[in-house]
């Protein structure tokens, strides 16, 4: 047997080695092909892992486009007033690690986070994440590697989890609609204080916050409400509402429940109070505290909100973590975020999509009053997924033991003389210590000796939350915390008197049904579990099946090397306001990131606060609007953006208090420089702002960039350089030698953090030195400017645990990989190009017939010639396994391709080909050889259900075989859609966003 193993293998190998070298199956090699330096340098370096195409397929695009070598192609493409010296970001000022080696140091600075335990609350919790649902959603890439669902046929399995999640954010709040998460709770606060403003139409300013409120909420609102002109008013809501001179001007009124403190408050009668005077009431909330308590809808509110990583997604210091937001009916279209619907696709099957798309900012602008580009939907589906396996009665046992514990808790802490502030509580305790002990630092002193972290309040006061997590065990230290402190006898939780009522007001107690549908009943145990999550992911495309071109999305590879150090729990348990001396490892991690970053833009500064790039598009400017009023020159409120920037420039210009001037384009895309200087000379003394991407959104470096720059500085505004397509420039250029003052970054683009299906995205800012001051600050943990601005996110380092994917991505390229991944990321783009010119319309690029990291296809000539649109395409590629490009951005006609250097040249000919025999396909409409209303692209995707029927059934004219395996290549490799296009007009008419009923499923 051994003889025939090994006479196999030879076989297998001999027939490898002998296909032709421009066959699929081809010898590759790794991509630098570089022998090691020596015997005890690593192999396991990362760059070859990472970049896709090898040297032989890196020379042979070279000589497709017509050049010899890297140097003189990159000539061509990226303008030389630009370009940064080669050593700039080398090995020599960026050193790599190998992959190993970078676990080594993970580990090592993992270990330098002190290991306590924090029952520090305000907002954050110990979640306990099942055991299948750590392996199998956020450490699998088919669950974290998706993008955004905008493509439904191909997305139904997340979209199902959304639903699933939107759903349980209803039945527990009680609340008529909710969107499918936001980036987290104090970001959602400030967009309910935004709702209101707008509900009011702009007419009433005051937005009132209870003093119970978490304090990182106030703090975003206080940022927020500054770029609207609202005027926020932080009291006690109970009896600071009864003065006209705030009910006359007031939108809204932000309430906790349970509050800060852990206080249980009915706001019935209050709510109704507001609502007579017009205000809406905004509810901050905890999901495992309404399994037992009422929940705010039933008492009246309008808008409820929270955060949602209780439900079994790690602290991972500060995040990230989903936010719920729900609204009542009147209220929907209104909404934040993004919403996902149920509809039906053209055979009449029940199918999920993303609904009333035109709220978003894309399409809105400058009209647009969010920012909100993403969502936190891997942390969302987390959630769901966490409900979906306890269920109502898992979840409500959680909660009463919760709520159990913290009675037995407070008996033993007032045994001792200490007294519980707080009369009423779910889960948290505020304990004044000042009859027993000198102050709050010796009951501070003894949690320390037992590697506790209590929650500081003052010096007389200390807090206490507890979770899921909480065992007999650590609740006997806590309890002995406070024995010692009082110098007493150590109790025994046996010897303690047990609770005969609950802890909150009884007319509060939940008495409501919830999570009564079919879905949140059966998937109970892991064999269930397990089926169902793997059941949902074989229904998305993702990076697990094949490239994702999505233009300026920049969908490349998701390292498992980097990914591993984000579960540790070294990290994932970290609470955000734990004392920084803890926290050594997270600290030098992030400086080395914000470092690595400086280096990589040029700039003097960076902060990883913003946790979106839309939300560092917000910061940057506001940072540029605050440097401008410490000159004295607050009245500078004008923002010029080019037609040709992203899409959420204009909605986060707005939002930080700017008026926007568009600046026209060329009609080879280039900006229009004679429009630029003079709009800048128009508002010259109003210009606050140029708000740039570059390379633009039509794929081309612009040679007019540093001219533009100029214009802007000599008439006294800041140039904001967005770096959403900053993966084309590192090593090559950056936005400080372009000419700009700030810019974002999008880690979850350029710098390899996973999309998520939805989010998570991280978007720091990095700023020039005399902005530096103003970076944003944070009400709890030291960080920012001299002259900070107010938070913009809850976090004080936004989504802490996701820079380590970053930080770990950037450390194993070192200088050179980084170089080297942008330099193929052009060249694979240029090459694409090239292969589909003369098939497509190629609609921009420079004089010197180059393109930058990604390439805009022109399809406008086939609505007329077939009566094809953009979507059309879209749908058919789907049928060829590909998830398709950006359609209809930044021009409705066109597809923006961006390829990435993570793609191999065999897969980059794969989609040329698919893209290449469409064109036959439509060659064939245009001919007339198929009807122009029933062909292959307008019935486009072809799920297996609408070509499983009988011959009789099958009356289209072309056959199945085209319809489904138009390349040869498919029948080996396959992706299905499990849809058939859906109707997105169905959907909004019939706007339907939870799961269904037993009574739906049963009649269906």
């Amino acid at each position: 047997m051994a003889a025939l193993r090994i006479a196999s293998a030879r076989l297998r190998q001999t027939l490898l080695w002998s296909v032709p070298p421009r066959t699929p199956l081809c010898r590759r090699w790794l991509a630098t092909a570089r022998s090691p330096g020596s015997l005890f340098e690593s192999l396991d370096t990362f760059t070859d892992r990472h970049v896709g195409p090898d040297d032989s397929e890196t020379t042979l695009m070279l000589s497709q486009l017509g050049y010899d070598s890297m140097d003189e192609f990159l000539n061509a493409t990226v303008p030389p007033t630009i370009r940064i010296a080669d050593s700039a970001i080398s090995d020599s000022s960026m050193p790599a690690l190998s992959e190993s080696q970078l676990q080594a140091r993970a580990k090592a600075l993992g270990n330098n986070n002190s290991k306590f335990r924090s029952y520090i609350g305000m907002g954050y919790h110990n979640a306990v994440v099942p055991p299948v649902i750590l392996r199998n959603v956020i450490e699998n890439p088919a669950w974290y590697t998706p993008y955004t669902p905008y493509q439904p046929e191909i997305a139904q399995g997340r979209l199902e989890s959304l639903v699933n999640y939107q759903t349980m954010i209803m039945s527990l709040t009680a609340m008529d609609i909710a969107n499918a998460s936001l980036l987290d709770e104090a970001t959602a606060a400030a967009e309910g204080m935004v709702m209101a403003y707008v509900n009011s139409n702009q007419r009433r300013k005051t937005f009132f916050a209870d003093q119970g409120v978490l304090p990182q909420t106030i703090a975003v609102l206080r940022t927020r409400a500054k770029g609207f002109g609202i005027r926020l008013v932080v009291g006690d809501a109970v009896t600071a509402l009864n003065d006209d001179a705030i009910r006359t001007d007031l939108c809204g009124v932000l309430l906790q429940y349970p509050d800060v403190n852990g206080r249980v408050t009915d706001y019935a009668a209050l709510t109704k109070e507001m609502h007579a005077t017009g205000a809406l009431v905004a509810c901050a909330t905890d999901l495992l505290a309404l399994t037992l308590l009422t929940p705010p809808g039933e008492w009246g509110c309008d808008i409820v909100l929270g955060n949602s990583a209780r439900f079994g997604v790690p602290a991972g210091y500060g995040g990230p973590h989903g936010a719920f937001f729900a609204v009542t009916e009147s209220l929907k279209r209104k909404m934040p975020g993004r919403l996902i619907g149920r509809s039906r696709d053209t055979l009449g099957n029940p199918a999920y999509r993303l609904a009333l798309q035109t709220r978003e900012q894309h399409i809105r602008r400058e009209k647009a009053t969010s920012n909100i580009c993403t969502s936190q939907a891997l942390l969302a589906n987390m959630a769901a997924m966490y409900t979906v396996y306890h269920g109502p009665v898992g979840l409500t046992r959680i909660a009463k033991k919760v709520h159990l514990f913290t009675q037995l808790l407070k008996v033993a802490v007032e045994r001792h003389g200490f007294k519980v502030v707080n009369d009423t509580f779910f889960d948290t305790l505020t304990i004044d210590v000042s009859s027993v002990c000198k102050n709050a630092e010796v009951v501070h002193a003894a949690a320390a000796l037992k590697h506790i972290n209590l929650r500081r309040i003052d010096g007389s006061h200390v807090g206490v939350t507890l979770d899921e997590s909480v065992s007999r065990d650590d609740l006997n230290a806590l309890a002995d915390i406070f024995a010692i402190s009082a110098s007493r006898t150590c109790d025994s939780l046996a010897d303690l008197p047990q609770p005969v009522s609950s802890g909150y007001p009884e007319p509060l107690a939940r008495v409501s049904e919830f999570l009564p549908h079919p879905v949140f009943n059966k998937h109970h145990s892991e064999t269930e579990m397990l089926r169902y999550i793997f059941h949902l992911a074989s229904k998305d495309l993702s990076l697990v099946h094949s490239m994702i071109p999505l233009g300026s999305c920049t969908m490349k590879l998701n390292s498992t090397s980097s990914m591993i150090p984000l579960t540790w729990p070294e990290f994932s348990s970290v609470h955000p306001f734990a004392p920084i001396n803890q926290v050594r490892g997270y600290k030098q991690i992030i400086e080395e990131l914000e470092a690595d970053l400086c280096r990589i833009t040029g700039f003097h500064a960076c902060s990883v606060q913003p946790n979106s790039g839309a939300a560092g598009e917000y910061t940057g400017l506001s940072v540029i609007r605050a440097y401008h009023e410490s000159r004295g020159e607050g009245h500078r409120d004008i923002c010029l953006i080019p037609l040709s920037a992203h899409g959420t420039n204009p909605a986060s210009a707005v939002m930080a208090g700017l008026k926007v001037v568009p600046v026209k384009t060329h009609a080879d895309g280039n900006l229009d420089l004679a429009d630029l200087r003079e709009k800048a000379e128009k508002h010259k003394v109003n210009l606050a702002a140029f708000m740039i991407t570059y390379p633009s959104t039509f794929g081309v470096f612009e040679d007019g960039v540093t001219e533009a720059c100029k214009i802007i500085h000599e008439c006294g505004g800041q140039v904001y350089l967005d770096g959403a397509n900053l993966n084309a420039q590192v090593g090559l250029t950056n936005p400080a030698v372009c000419g700009g003052d700030v810019c974002h970054l999008n880690l979850h683009k350029t710098f390899a953090i996973p999309h998520g299906g939805g989010g998570p995205g991280v978007g720091p800012i990095c700023v020039a030195e005399h902005l530096a001051p103003f970076l944003p600050k944070h009400p709890l943990v030291e960080t920012g400017g001299s002259r900070a601005i107010n938070a913009v996110s809850a976090g004080p380092f936004g989504s802490a645990s996701i820079l380590l994917i970053s930080w770990a991505y950037i450390k194993m390229l070192g200088g050179d990989g980084l170089s080297q991944s942008t330099n193929v990321a052009l060249l694979s783009a240029n090459y694409m190009a090239s292969r589909l010119e003369g098939h497509y319309t190629l609609r921009f690029k420079n004089r010197k017939g180059r393109v930058a990291h990604e390439l805009l296809i022109d399809l406008a000539e086939f609505d007329k010639a077939a009566g094809l649109k953009v979507m059309d395409f879209a749908k058919r590629l789907q049928d060829y396994g590909f998830h398709p490009p950006t359609c209809s951005w930044p021009i409705s006609t066109c597809m923006l391709i961006e390829p990435t250097e993570s793609e191999t040249l065999e897969e980059i000919d794969r989609f040329c080909d698919a893209m290449i025999q469409i064109r036959q396909e439509v060659d064939d409409i245009i001919s007339g050889k198929q009807p122009r209303d029933n062909n292959l692209l307008k019935n486009a995707p072809h799920p297996a259900s609408a070509i499983a029927v009988s011959d009789k059934e099958w009356n289209r004219p072309y056959t199945r075989e085209q319809a489904v395996y138009p390349m040869p290549w498919l029948r080996e490799k396959k992706f299905w859609p499990s849809v058939g296009r859906i109707d997105d007009t169905y959907g909004d008419l019939n706007l339907v966003c939870d799961c269904p009923s037993v009574e739906e499923l049963a009649s269906s």
